[in-house]
Order: structure tokens, then sequence, then C-alpha cells
């Protein structure tokens, strides 16, 4: 007897979590500070809206926090409690940002190489953030948030290069969480944009054995 193994408990088949709402075009203004947003879930007073972005998936990438078999490779894909959400309007409530499921103390890394371009608090709530390398004027920014900065602001960093720890929560998520935002200047952009289709997808749905489980009549 062969089991899928997809189907085991904890393991998402490919395709399953959030899509890509918004695409890399998807977003939705909000005033900027040195780190990601204080309230993501708040409305924003910037507009909302669309703008033509080109591939964002370009170059050295990895998912910030590790999922089962370690978030740098295929198959390390971490569940998405929550994915997301612009607001509809201009003060209208959203999720500017992906949240991720992660363990307290758990590292946190660069999704993208850039230069951090801040470490500390905003709104009392630990923050990383890295402007990435290439990517115009103004240059997009990932955010981390709760995070305790093991980086000083200047740092240049790798994708998949640790920046910091998941710090306590309070989380806004049901399990710990981190939350993970990308910025252009004021715009926010969803952040799964950032990595390429076979980061998403993870690997292929393998079979494997099972012992000791009679198969089913018929």
């Amino acid at each position: 007897m062969w089991l899928l193994l997809s189907s085991l408990p904890g393991v998402t088949p490919p395709g399953a979590e959030t899509p890509l709402s918004g695409s890399p075009a998807g977003r939705a203004g909000a005033p900027a500070d040195p780190g990601p947003e204080p309230d993501h879930d708040s409305g924003g007073a910037g507009p909302a809206g669309s703008r033509s972005e080109p591939d964002l998936s370009d170059g050295e990438r990895a998912w910030p926090v590790d999922g089962a078999g370690g978030g740098r490779v295929p198959g390390g894909r971490p569940e998405v409690p929550r994915g997301w959400e612009p607001p509809p309007s201009r003060y209208a409530a959203g999720h500017r940002g992906v949240d991720l499921a992660a363990r307290e103390g758990g590292p946190v890394r660069a999704a993208a190489p850039g230069r951090v371009s801040f470490a500390g608090v905003v709104a009392g709530r630990p923050v990383v953030s890295v402007e990435l390398d290439g990517t115009g004027e103004p240059p997009l920014r990932t955010t981390y948030q709760p995070v305790v900065a093991l980086v000083e602001k200047g740092e240049k960093v790798d994708a998949g290069e640790v920046v910091g720890v998941l710090a306590r929560g309070p989380y806004h998520c049901a399990v710990s969480c981190l939350h993970w935002g990308l910025l252009r200047g004021d715009d926010y952009l969803n952040p799964l944009s950032l990595l390429p289709a076979w980061i998403l997808r993870g690997p292929p749905s393998r079979l494997l054995p099972v012992i000791g489980v009679p198969e089913p009549p018929g």
C-alpha cells in the first residue's frame, strides 16, 4: 500500500496555499516608515490600486523561514496562515503582507540580496528591513516582523542569510508567525511575487510505502 506524501498531516500539496492574489502588480498604498507597517491590517492612507511591475522573482531568492525540510530548498515551503489581501479602497482594512508560520526563536532569512536599511523597533515591535539590490528607484524593500535583528543597518546580506530570529509574540496569527512585507516607496506589494514558481510550488508529491496497514476492500 502506498500513501501520497502530500496527504500526510502538516504537508501541504503544491498549489494548496494562498495564491498570488494581486500578483506582482497588486498592491495597496500606505504611509512609509523606516521599517514595515506598524499595523498591517488597518486602513492605509495611501491610494489603493495597481501598477505594472516587472518580474520581481529574478535573482537569488529564499523563503524567509523554514518549512518542512528547510526553507531554502524545494519542499521547504512554510505554511501561510494568511496571504496577501490588498484593501479594496483607500481607507479599507486589508493585509499588506504575508504571514508565514514559524517557531519562536527560529531563524529569519533575507528573501533576496540587499542592504539592511533598518534594524530596530517600530510601534513596539522589533523589525528588520532590507533594501533589495538592482530593483530600481525607489528600491524594493522587504520587511520582517517581529524579528530580533542579528544584523545592523548598512550591512550587506545575501538571499537566505539569517538576519534575525522570530521574537516572542503576541502574534496576530493563531500560531507563531512572521509577517513579511514588500514595498516600493509607499506602495505595498505582494511579497510572494519575489519568489520564482519552482520555490512556490515545492517538490512533486511522492508515494511512500505504508507498512502494517491493511489495504481497503475492493
